[in-house]
């Protein structure tokens, strides 16, 4: 039942190779080691942040060298899936995760300040991540994050996949959560986080219905491609 439902939960998302997967406890992930780092990347960066925020709900970008460096991340796995998926050179799962995870990482540095914008009444306009040290502990986190899932991971067992399927859940919330804000009802309406719980379960909502057109779309290709 658990691999059934983390099956679907990453059908449409990613293309599940079992090469290119990681496995724990007999139970293969719900998506590939790329998108492993991309979902856990994501929601370990906005556990780091909101560490530094301290509740005071920084919704300035963060400084310019951190951009830098997420555009890099973003960069590196554009370059890694092109390159590998042309035959122009060979990747490894790990190369996969590492890069996912920059591009979780670099992701998150935009969402943050974006929620932080569009769903509180009282914020701050300092920039997320301001001080160097926060920066570099931020940036340091990305590659404990790595050698935590791909040694780490397996040791834990089925929890791995169902671990891998609630930050795939976080990541889709926390980004549909920034559209549902827009809707001027929850836009900056809220005072406290047990307060947001409406649009956080609209944002849940449209995740899981983004998820069944995602499975359905992979369905239908799939059927269509099969009658050529």
């Amino acid at each position: 039942m658990i691999d059934t439902a983390l099956h679907w939960l990453g059908y449409g998302l990613c293309h599940q190779l079992p090469a290119r997967s990681f496995f724990a406890g007999g139970h293969q992930l719900p998506v590939c080691a790329r998108d492993t780092g991309i979902y856990l990347g994501f929601v370990v960066a906005l556990l780091v942040m909101a560490a530094f925020d301290r509740g005071r709900r920084r919704s300035g970008m963060p400084p310019a060298w951190l951009m830098g460096v997420a555009v890099a991340a973003l960069v590196a796995m554009g370059w890694d899936g092109v390159t590998s998926y042309a035959g122009l050179r060979a990747t490894t799962n790990l190369i996969r995760l590492a890069t996912g995870t920059g591009a979780g990482f670099a992701i998150a540095l935009v969402i943050v300040p974006l929620l932080n914008t569009q769903l509180w009444r009282s914020r701050s306009s300092e920039p997320v991540l301001e001080s160097p040290l926060e920066g570099i502990v931020w940036c340091a986190t990305a590659p404990i994050a790595v050698v935590a899932a791909y040694w780490g991971g397996p040791l834990l067992g089925v929890a791995y996949p169902i671990g891998v399927g609630v930050a795939i859940l976080v990541t889709f919330t926390a980004v549909n959560l920034v559209l549902v804000s827009l809707i001027p009802y929850f836009e900056r309406a809220f005072g406290r986080l047990r307060e947001t719980w409406p649009a956080l379960l609209c944002a849940l909502a449209l995740s899981l219905v983004e998820f069944a057109l995602a499975d359905w779309l992979r369905l239908v290709l799939l059927s269509l491609v099969g009658r050529v």
